[in-house]
């Protein structure tokens, strides 16, 4: 796809909606929606790299209770003809099809290649991607597997969504302030699984979240990895200009 003269597209992650209590959430969803509107008249793409959410299940009749705003602001740009993409993360894993039938949004459950203006580009969340973070791996797996995922979907949605916001919380308590610090080269995971992706395939941009910190990291002379950071703290994002792709910082500020 050719992105047109005075158009970009614009790369985001890791909001996640839902934490760590409402109240907070609500100031973090007005700014996105804030961020949204601004870009609207310029935006030939918008990317939402996972984490949208603190958590979400789609039961078959039920979705979870609030998220307004995003939602109503995300299908007002595909309403109006801007292409929505969304990669699920480790929080909002269980996405079925409610975003593709009432958002006209595809959503994808792994990384994906795309290319603009003749420049490659691989995008995904990030999570369980690289070296070690067996433990995750694992779990990963089990929630993905089909019958777990029934399984938990027959429980009655205030049990379910209980025991969730329960582990996704303790996650966040493990999790502390470790992902703000750059780890080294040599650590971080995700740029040993981009070294190892641009050997076998050439890839301009290596675009994820997950991190929780922005990374602008050059791989080799033609392909950089990006982390998105978030938008609990930085409040960052990529935008790719038809030629070259940049790390930008919106102001947090109401």
């Amino acid at each position: 796809m050719e992105v047109a003269r005075n158009k970009n597209i614009y790369v985001l992650a890791d909001f996640p909606l839902g934490a760590p209590n409402a109240a907070a959430s609500l100031i973090r969803e007005k700014k996105i929606i804030r961020f949204l509107n601004e870009i609207k008249e310029d935006a030939a793409q918008v990317f939402i790299v996972g984490d949208l959410f603190d958590f979400w299940y789609e039961y078959k009749r039920v979705v979870p209770k609030g998220y307004v705003r995003i939602l109503g602001k995300l299908a007002e740009l595909t309403d109006a003809g801007i292409p929505v993409h969304f990669f699920v993360g480790n929080h909002d894993m269980w996405m079925k099809d409610y975003f593709q039938e009432e958002l006209n949004i595809p959503v994808y459950f792994e990384p994906v290649a795309f290319e603009f203006n003749h420049k490659k580009f691989l995008v995904g969340h990030g999570d369980g991607l690289g070296p070690g973070d067996h433990g995750y791996k694992l779990i990963k797996k089990i929630f993905r597997n089909k019958a777990c995922n029934w399984l938990f979907g027959i429980l009655p949605p205030f049990i379910g969504m209980g025991i969730a916001h329960y582990f996704s919380r303790k996650s966040r308590a493990q999790t502390g302030q470790t992902n703000e610090v750059f780890l080294g080269e040599d650590k971080e995971w995700l740029i040993t699984y981009c070294k190892e992706v641009i050997q076998k395939e050439h890839y301009d941009f290596l675009i994820f979240g997950h991190r929780h910190l922005p990374i602008d990291f050059k791989l080799n002379e033609k392909s950089r990895y990006i982390n998105l950071g978030d938008w609990i703290k930085y409040f960052s994002y990529a935008v790719f200009d038809g030629e070259n792709t940049e790390l930008k910082y919106y102001a947090p500020n109401p």
